[in-house]
């Protein structure tokens, strides 16, 4: 069994996720680290040069691989839910948890995050900041779609987030 951890971006998918996999012993892989690493490119070259439906296409890719593993924590990125398929391969192998956050949480960890202008380019024409309630408005729906259970972050540090979600796979695995 795998652990998905979907959701907007800076919402502590990968901060999360690294420290979930120490604590189940479990391997840990960010889908948008390992794009970067096969691609030797930043996610802002690859969407300049090849465009987000590149990007896309190579995060379904690594996507479908990845969920072919066994235990892992698997953080994604913020759009991966957009592809039915990624949600399909997602839910048959492991367990979906959306990490959810209010726009003004995400914010304010954007204005910390140093990697957000090479690791999260605009999604939009508007501008990071200004593309933030847009965007959750069109994912939402997504997220909700594709996750069995949610955790808000917005008041809880890292490892409250990682009992949290590891109280919930206890449950899982004791209704199986």
């Amino acid at each position: 069994m795998n652990v998905y951890l979907i959701g907007y971006r800076c919402t502590g998918k990968s901060s999360v996720g690294k420290l979930l996999a120490a604590n189940l012993g479990m391997k840990f892989t960010d889908t948008d680290v390992e794009l970067v690493n096969r691609t030797q490119q930043s996610i802002s070259e690859i969407v300049e040069t090849s465009g987000w439906d590149e990007f896309r296409r190579i995060e379904k890719n690594i996507i479908r691989e990845i969920s072919a593993l066994e235990k892992h924590v698997i953080a994604t990125g913020g759009g991966a839910v957009l592809d039915g398929d990624n949600a399909i391969y997602m839910k048959k192998t492991g367990i979906v948890v959306w990490l959810r956050a209010t726009p003004l949480t995400i914010r304010e960890r954007i204005i910390k995050d140093t990697g957000t202008k090479e690791f999260r380019p605009s999604l939009t024409a508007k501008g990071t900041f200004e593309e933030i309630d847009e965007i959750l408005l069109i994912r939402n729906r997504f997220y909700e779609e594709a996750m069995d259970f949610y955790i808000d972050t917005d008041y809880l540090d890292i490892s409250e987030i990682c009992r949290d979600i590891i109280k919930l796979i206890e449950t899982v695995k004791e209704k199986q």
